[in-house]
């Protein structure tokens, strides 16, 4: 029997933080993709990024079963003011981050997220942990297998700990954001007084506030962006076509695949690179799903870049110091040598309006079913039970405009390689919106700057940019979309304005 290697010394934070690591040299396939500058917290486990967590563990300067266990306790620490967390396996996490270590010791490997912490939206199924969607009927429903994402993300070693809340159906939180009546209403880390955004809410919430590595999430209007605006996290929604929604509450199929996307939520960059190829591809299930290959953002030449923007669409304008982020952005990319026009797409409310009419034209029927199939006989008062359906002539016409208007913005969008453009008209909302002031100008209902690239498919991703001095200590990201199937311009891109702005910032809960 060969004897395993001793492990190495362990490092100090002091070290870690001075960069001992940094010879530390990770298989081809899992070497950080954007390697990110370091922040206050990288030397801290419950802190740093996912990519130099599990490098530490592949070393062996740090356990799968410390860091799991400082992750259980961070989560016991911050859940009761947050109340972002649902069903837990803790016990199940410890025994999984055990075997990982025996793993390590033996000299074999569990993929490239070996032993790192996770939690997961509780929107997907996960085997043998109880997943709700936030709705009544499915309190205690116990899955028999994992949602494609959340089976490929343990298949790489990831440790899931437990469920990040979420509103009935990812769309039932109403005015408070996420909310529901099975585990109530989840508060920003970074003022309790505040949402963290919706749906993704719950998964935004524990990975700004240390209790996860990572959260992968839903983002049917923003669901993912959002939140990562609000908590000061990195977000993407991949193109449309590139990740399973296999064992999503709200799935494939049926007259909203078009609008449906999968994809991580962390607090650096580098991890959505590392996550992305981890949980793309075919899985023979999701009907839509291309093989196309995901391009490398290391090898992206970034002055050669053609970049728009807009700090306003005109029709809904966001705070002067939103705006002044993205002009910010775009002055970055102008030092770097790319060509930078202030532009945006064409009929970005007349899409607004299609999908509008689209989306409303079966009235709730889709939610009622939902509510039946989930043998929920009492609805979140957020959850929109109206309308009526429209005739067929509606429908039809209503998408035909749809692929009209996309037709013409894959035209225009030739022109460009990305989009800089705002995460939203403000910090995160207050949970009380009583206290929220008039918002400047005039305001054009379902015109958002998030949902209009779920209309359309492309890839897009939130980064954290800065902070708000009109909601003190709320952090603010921007919008960074890309050509569709070009997501590794999106993360390269992003990844540049992590580094010139500072990226995640600890909150101080």
């Amino acid at each position: 029997m060969t004897t395993p290697p001793a492990p190495p010394s362990r490092l100090s934070r002091r070290q870690l933080l001075g960069g001992a690591v940094a010879g530390i040299a990770a298989p081809a396939a899992t070497r950080a993709a954007v390697p990110a500058a370091a922040a206050p917290g990288d030397d801290d486990p419950l802190f740093m990024s996912a990519t130099r967590l599990a490098a530490l563990i592949r070393a062996r300067q740090l356990s799968a079963s410390e860091v799991v266990r400082l992750h259980i306790a961070r989560l016991e620490a911050v859940n009761p003011r947050l109340n972002a967390l649902g069903a837990t396996c803790f016990e199940r996490a410890l025994q999984e981050a055990a075997a990982a270590d025996a793993a390590l010791a033996r000299g074999a490997r569990c993929g490239p997220l070996h032993g790192v912490p996770m939690t997961i939206k509780d929107s997907f199924d996960t085997e043998g942990v109880i997943s709700t969607a936030g709705t009544l009927g499915r309190r205690d429903f116990v899955p028999k297998r994992d949602a494609t994402v959340v089976a490929r993300a343990r298949a790489a070693g990831a440790i899931l700990l437990g469920k990040s809340n979420t509103p009935e159906f990812t769309l039932g939180g109403g005015w408070k954001g996420t909310d529901n009546l099975v585990y109530g209403l989840t508060r920003n880390p970074y003022d309790t007084d505040y949402q963290p955004g919706a749906s993704s809410g719950g998964a935004a919430a524990l990975v700004a506030a240390g209790g996860a590595s990572f959260d992968i999430g839903s983002d049917f209007g923003g669901s993912l962006r959002g939140p990562a605006n609000a908590c000061g996290l990195a977000a993407l929604k991949p193109t449309h076509g590139r990740v399973p929604r296999s064992g999503h509450i709200i799935g494939y199929g049926g007259p909203y695949d078009s609008f449906q996307g999968i994809g991580p939520i962390a607090r650096r960059v580098e991890d959505l690179a590392l996550l992305l190829p981890i949980i793309a591809g075919p899985d023979r299930q999701d009907a839509v799903i291309e093989p196309v290959p995901l391009g490398d953002p290391a090898a992206v030449e970034l002055s050669r870049l053609r970049v728009a923007w807009f700090a306003s669409n005109g029709l809904n304008a966001p705070t002067a110091e939103n705006q002044a982020l993205v002009r910010q952005a775009a002055a970055w990319f102008r030092e770097l040598g790319c060509r930078v026009v202030e532009d945006m797409p064409p009929k970005m409310a007349a899409l607004s309006a299609a999908r509008f009419a689209y989306a409303g034209a079966p009235g709730s029927d889709p939610m009622r079913r939902l509510l039946a199939a989930s043998g929920t006989t009492q609805a979140s008062p957020g959850l929109y039970l109206g309308g009526e359906e429209a005739p067929v002539a509606e429908l039809t016409r209503a998408a035909e405009a749809l692929d009209a208007i996309r037709s013409e913005q894959l035209a225009w969008i030739e022109r460009y390689d990305l989009i800089l453009c705002p995460a939203g008209t403000r910090a995160a909302l207050p949970i009380d919106l009583e206290r929220l002031p008039p918002p400047p100008g005039p305001r054009v209902a379902g015109i958002s700057y998030l949902g209009v690239f779920n209309n359309n498919g492309w890839p897009a991703g939130v980064v954290r940019t800065g902070t708000s001095s009109l909601d003190p200590g709320l952090p603010l990201g921007i919008q960074v979309v890309g050509q569709p199937w070009r997501d590794e311009l999106v993360l390269a891109a992003m990844a540049h304005i992590e580094r010139r702005a500072g990226g995640y910032r600890r909150p101080p809960l």
